[in-house]
């Protein structure tokens, strides 16, 4: 099953000549339901499926692929962790009673600002957020180098707010747009379509739920990025139109999904950003 300890093991299996499987542990359903589970039972389970032929995989990226998710995961990871010391330092000074609205805390000044309050918890924390933001610098050159060197990550960088980072973690994260039939098979995956039930003639759609987490925060920043970046885009007009009669939240989702749509047809077909629109079927 898929976790974090299935890449050494795969590849262990994989080199002993076996052919291997991974399976979603939550598409499994037949093991997470069972009453009595245990290590035993979970195999025999996993076994039954896999003799009906009905285990749920999970796509299993080549190395480099392998390897571009680990670099886009760690600067996600510690820029999550720069965001946490920020809040932090801030409930320091909230504690103290020291007001700090107004201010920029990050810029040199700021800093400074912050140090010559004498607080050793904030001294301690800018401390660390030092180190941070020296451990993203030398992880943002890096990825600057292999995404140049890209030509999926060069053809992403057309569309306005997409940054080295941003083309290379949504490249990582989709590893072959080839496994992806249709714009809505990666919009899915990426956990940006709603959830749909239906029974006899009623339908109901729901929230937007499941997908890959990382792939669906950095398109929804890629959209967020493209709007303020390209007002007279098309996928910035067709946010302004939702944005008119439905929650700021929802036109970012719905635009989101219309970006991940364009970037499928721009990997598919190799084609760069139309501002205006592109139609997939003229060019066949």
């Amino acid at each position: 099953e898929a976790c974090d300890a299935w890449q050494p093991v795969y590849d262990w299996l994989t080199e002993k000549g076996i052919d291997v499987k991974l399976a979603h542990p939550h598409k499994t359903r037949i093991i997470a339901e069972v009453k009595i589970k245990t290590d035993c039972r979970d195999s025999e389970a996993l076994a039954d499926l896999l003799r009906a032929d009905l285990i749920a995989e999970v796509h299993v990226p080549c190395d480099d692929m392998r390897e571009l998710r680990r670099i886009a995961k760690q600067r996600g990871k510690l820029v999550q962790e720069k965001s946490k010391y920020k809040t932090r330092i801030k409930a320091q000074l909230r504690k103290r009673g020291i007001e700090y609205k107004g201010k920029s805390l990050w810029t040199k000044s700021g800093k400074q600002w912050l140090r010559d309050l004498e607080v050793d918890a904030v001294d301690d924390f800018l401390e660390v957020l030092r180190t941070l933001n020296e451990r993203i610098s030398k992880l943002e050159e890096e990825i600057e180098e292999i995404a140049g060197g890209m030509e999926e990550a060069r053809l992403l960088m057309t569309i306005p707010g997409v940054s080295y980072y941003t083309a290379l973690t949504i490249i990582a994260e989709i590893a072959t747009i080839e496994r992806f039939p249709s714009p809505g098979h990666l919009c899915s995956y990426a956990g940006l379509t709603p959830s749909a039930k239906q029974s006899g003639g009623k339908e109901v759609h729901g929230y937007i739920q499941g997908g890959r987490p990382l792939l669906w925060w950095i398109t929804y920043q890629a959209a967020h990025n493209h709007k303020n970046n390209a007002p007279n885009s098309h996928v910035t007009k067709f946010y302004k139109r939702l944005e008119r009669r439905k929650p700021k939240k929802l036109a970012k989702t719905a635009a989101a999904r219309k970006l991940t749509t364009v970037i499928y047809w721009m990997l598919k077909l190799k084609e760069e950003f139309h501002p205006e629109g592109f139609d997939p079927r003229k060019s066949r």
